[in-house]
């Protein structure tokens, strides 16, 4: 099962992590891996590349992949909505393959 765990703190995204695999397919015909992995990934890049936002990224080759914020705004909270919009409609599809996790911020 694919945990999507999203940062949040006083009413604001500070980031999320995401670990696991959904086993719905082998490793590499995974639709639902590659929708979760292809939107975290988006969302990663578009922070850290096109909005230039310090955040501290890391992943790994199985399934990991953790985002924290290290500065705030209007634009970054929208971003990271729309990630979370998108893997809740994942899991509306895929419910025995995404489980979502909201809790308190390690930068709270």
């Amino acid at each position: 099962m694919i945990k999507v765990r999203f940062y949040v703190g006083g009413g604001r995204y500070k980031g999320f992590e995401i670990t696991g695999h959904s086993g719905s397919a082998e490793n590499g015909r995974d639709i639902v891996c590659a929708a979760v992995s292809s939107a975290a990934i988006m969302t990663a890049n578009t922070v850290s590349e096109i909005c230039k936002a310090p955040a501290e990224i890391a992943y790994d080759d199985d399934g990991y992949l953790k985002l924290i914020l290290q500065q705030d705004s209007d634009e970054l909270q929208n971003l990271l909505k729309g990630f979370d919009l998108h893997v809740r409609e994942l899991a509306k599809q895929f419910p025995k393959n995404i489980k979502i996790i909201y809790g308190g911020s390690q930068n709270a």
